[in-house]
Parts: C-alpha cells; structure tokens; sequence
C-alpha cells in the first residue's frame, strides 16, 4: 500500500508518538521512512530599537546551532528505524513555515504518506496557536496520519 512515509518530528514528546506509529506502519507494510525536521528561521526581533542578548548570536552561529539540533533529534529517529527493521533516511530544511518545509520534503523525497503528531487543540487555541498538522491536511495532496 505504501512504499515511502515521511514522518515529520519535532523533537517533542508527542512528536515521539508520531515517529513510533510511522515506524511500526513501515514494518508492517514493508516501506521505507524518512524523518523530517523544519529548523526554524533566524529569529527576528519585533522592536529592533530594544537591545537584546539575542543580537550577539549571528545567522551563521543560529543556523550551524539549529542544523546540529536537527540532526541530533533525526539520528535518534533513525536508530529507533534502524533497530526495527526499517530503512530510514533523514531530511532537515530551513523552513519559515514548518508546514510548507514537510510538503516540499515530502515531494521530493517522493513519499506517498505524511505521519505527524497533533495536539487535537480545538476552537479559539486552535485558532490562536495554529496547527502545523492541520496546515498539512489543508495545503497537501498526499495523505496524512494524524497520531495523538
């Protein structure tokens, strides 16, 4: 059924839930994986005006500090793969919108599924605090598994 899962982390938790359910669907259906993580943009600062700490991190130093996190949290993803039994390869891109950083991924990658983990926030915090994976339902083509 399906061939390639992308599987998309962010390192949390409940992303953790996501990584373990799109393991066990590619054992079970014989695909390959491959783990996502968007880095964040270099932040910034709404009131320039106002000094901060942050000022003396360049983006060079961020984007060096944030490409080193996502490949930390993705060999961790890689080696829960690989000690299951599932080919894993590992993708991380700078993304100002997470969303749009999976679905590119996921189109290149040629992945035939999305897995992502989701809060199942509702109503105004689900307006107020938005919904990477409900970005993904609503701007994607390819399916997605939704895991809480």
């Amino acid at each position: 059924m399906f061939k390639h899962i992308l599987v998309a982390t962010d390192g949390s938790r409940l992303s953790d839930k996501g990584v373990a359910a799109a393991i066990a669907l590619a054992k079970s259906v014989g695909a390959r994986l491959t783990a996502f993580y968007a880095t964040a943009d270099y932040p910034i600062m709404p009131f320039p005006e106002y000094p901060v700490a942050a000022e003396s991190l360049t983006p060079a130093m961020w984007k060096a500090d944030e490409e080193k996190r996502a490949r930390h949290m993705l060999e961790k993803v890689a080696a829960k793969a690989n000690k299951a039994g599932v080919a894993c390869d590992t993708s991380f891109s700078l993304a100002l919108r997470p969303y749009e950083g999976i679905l590119r991924a996921a189109k290149k990658s040629r992945c035939d599924l999305i897995v992502m983990a989701s809060h199942g926030r509702r109503g105004i915090r689900g307006i107020v605090l938005g919904s990477e994976t409900n970005k993904v339902l609503t701007h994607g083509k390819l399916p997605v598994l939704v895991v809480r």
